[in-house]
């Protein structure tokens, strides 16, 4: 009898003998007869033969073998295997996308949760973020914001007070500081602990004098606003009192993304409107370089928006109706423009300068030419950079750029 048909193998299911090149492999590993095969279950991606222990069932309800399974994880709920998989917060369990229906989302970090707590406003939260970034109102149970003492019932009660801080609608008569033609109105925005308000408060007060005043700010819940009266740049730097920031900062004031500087620039101090039209244009004309030195990018409260940027020419020419104040620049005012663009700060390299910014801006836009643009690259910013470079009343401006890495 030839060689040939005689078996050389045997089933490593049945152990009957067969013929080697009959032998079928299993994704398993094992080399099996043809009726062993048949009697197998199959992996629906690769067909292979598998024992049916062997195969794990996907969301689509399909069945995969062991190799087919990669890059598919299997649900802690259900146990079934999905390609989109969710953590649960606080815990090591993670789930497909139906099981996750079964569980709350956290309205602070999107999270899924087993358990939220309702926060001042009406969200819920998770038990991690609650941990981390609340805190119960120092009068009921409510939790509120770490930065915030009260929640919103409890506020108009019990929050603080003091009768040097006037309402937010409070203008009082100006009083112009320094020399013109451009005068600038700062306003500052700074946060206190509810322990020191009253003392922030007073510090405040006794340093600066008739040089501004304090306001309540709505989006600042313990603090205030310290607003300036018109001044030019030179006076500001000279006379505003400045060991005042750090005075607050002892006190615990302090300021984050909440807050901001804003500058209003007297329009009054631009030479023409075409003058006008040349700044706004070099503001916008140079986003990304302007949020940088400002710290803040933040499209909710000065927006960099197309509309507005198209309307330059209107607005320099005394045009208010813009698109809501919450702009990079807001041209409501009637008499002057506000730059809104600054992050607050207590200290007062930063605070000097965007007064810097504001100032240097006009005066560089005041003698900007044609042949400036055309053929010196005049409202790029790396020209504006080499201009305040030589000028040393702007030196706090080029040292924020220069630590910004924006001075080129």
């Amino acid at each position: 009898m030839p060689a040939s048909t005689l078996p050389d193998a045997s089933c490593e299911e049945c152990s009957s003998p067969v013929l080697g090149e009959d032998l079928i492999a299993t994704v398993d590993g094992d080399r099996v007869c043809p009726g062993c095969a048949d009697a197998l279950s199959r992996c629906d991606n690769c067909a292979g033969h598998a024992r049916a222990d062997t195969l794990a069932r996907t969301v689509e309800d399909a069945l995969l073998c062991r190799e087919c399974l990669t890059g598919w994880q299997r649900c802690g709920e259900c146990d079934v295997y999905t390609r989109d998989i969710r953590s649960v917060v606080s815990t090591d369990t993670e789930v497909c996308d139906e099981c996750a229906s079964g569980y709350e989302t956290c309205d602070d970090c999107a999270g899924l949760a087993q358990d939220v707590y309702c926060v001042d406003g009406g969200n819920r939260v998770c038990e991690r973020c609650a941990d981390e970034d609340y805190h119960e109102c120092c009068e009921c149970f409510t939790l509120v914001p770490l930065d915030t003492t009260y929640c919103d019932n409890c506020f108009d009660t019990y929050s603080p007070t003091h009768h040097a801080v006037h309402d937010s609608y409070y203008t009082p008569a100006l009083r112009f500081h320094g020399d013109g033609p451009l005068f600038l109105g700062m306003e500052l925005e700074i946060k206190t602990p509810d322990r020191s308000y009253r003392d922030a408060v007073d510090t405040a007060v006794a340093h600066i004098r008739d040089l501004a005043y304090l306001k309540e700010d709505g989006s600042i819940s313990c603090g205030f606003e310290l607003v300036t009266h018109p001044m030019s740049y030179e006076f500001a730097l000279q006379r505003f009192p400045w060991q005042l920031l750090g005075r607050l900062r002892l006190l615990g004031c302090y300021t984050d993304d909440g807050v901001g500087i804003h500058v209003h620039l007297s329009r009054a101090g631009f030479s023409s409107p075409a003058h006008a039209y040349r700044w706004l244009k070099f503001v916008y004309r140079n986003e990304h370089a302007v949020t940088t030195l400002a710290r803040r990018q933040d499209p909710e409260w000065a927006r960099f928006s197309f509309q507005q940027r198209s309307n330059a020419q209107e607005y320099a020419k005394g045009g208010t109706d813009g698109y809501g104040r919450y702009q990079a620049i807001n041209v409501c005012p009637e008499d002057t423009f506000e730059l809104r663009v600054f992050a607050s700060s207590l200290h007062p390299q930063q605070v000097q300068a965007a007064l810097a910014f504001a100032a240097a801006s006009v005066e560089y836009t005041r003698g900007l030419s044609a042949a400036d643009i055309a053929r010196r690259r005049g409202w790029e910013w790396t020209a504006f950079t080499t201009w305040v470079r030589s000028r040393p009343d702007y030196s706090p401006l080029l040292a924020e750029m220069e630590a910004l890495a924006c001075a080129s």
